[in-house]
């Protein structure tokens, strides 16, 4: 006969298994509509809609160049020091989550903000707006996916760097649901929103093609879902 410590162990890893198969499964979702979208040859075309031979119409404009771009790193900034803040002074949902949790949720997002970049080095992937056929020089289009042959380019542009501003912070999702639910909607519909808007941006400039935000959307994902099964961090002991 099974033990009561054994019952309550089991009970406590039923809800991680459960966790841990839906956020395989949005991991395996997300893979299949990239590989999908990479498949159709889109990204070219979108940009194609939004470009012209004299480049891109919206690569300097007030508000895609200087506020939601350069001025959105000032607010992720903040949000990021009132996540430091949080470890000693918890404040709004993070007074539901433990100290090893919020310290957890700083963490993988510096990680994921951490990563994206380095990623980007490795690439030689250069940016639409660096193609010949919107007045950048010699570059020509070659997808992201193929390997051994370059666009002739400076590269470093696959995937989003700026996206990760926001999709940095899909950490606080992954804790915040158990103990704060409402919250956590909450927190992950304003940073899906967030990164929507600073990708299309993004895009619209001719920074990047329309994979490369749904890529760094998807990494920041399975890096924080892996963080988060793999180290799992602790709650609070109920009183």
């Amino acid at each position: 006969m099974p033990s009561l410590t054994a019952i309550a162990a089991g009970s406590q890893a039923a809800p991680g298994r459960r966790l841990a198969i839906i956020d395989a499964a949005v991991a395996a979702a997300g893979l299949a509509a990239l590989v999908a979208w990479d498949a159709t040859g889109m990204d070219i075309t979108v940009v194609r809609w939004l470009g012209r031979p004299s480049g891109f119409p919206w690569r300097d404009h007030w508000l895609t160049a200087g506020v939601l771009h350069g001025g959105i790193r000032y607010l992720a900034w903040t949000l990021l020091a009132a996540l430091v803040i949080g470890l000693w002074r918890p404040w709004g949902p993070l007074h539901s989550l433990s100290k090893a949790q919020r310290l957890w949720m700083l963490g993988t997002t510096v990680a994921c903000a951490a990563l994206i970049p380095l990623i980007k080095r490795l690439s030689a992937t250069s940016c639409p707006w660096s193609l010949a056929e919107f007045g950048g020089g010699v570059v020509q289009y070659v997808p992201h996916w193929v390997r051994g042959v370059t666009d002739g380019g400076p590269g470093g542009c696959f995937p989003s760097g700026h996206v990760s501003t926001a999709f940095a912070f899909l950490a606080a999702w992954f804790v915040l649901r158990e103990t704060a639910p409402s919250a956590a909607r909450r927190w992950l519909a304003v940073t899906l929103a967030a990164g929507v808007v600073l990708g299309a941006v993004q895009v619209a400039r001719g920074a990047h093609y329309p994979s490369h935000p749904l890529w760094t959307a998807w990494i920041c994902w399975v890096v924080s879902a892996l963080a988060f099964h793999i180290f799992r961090p602790r709650a609070t002991p109920p009183p």
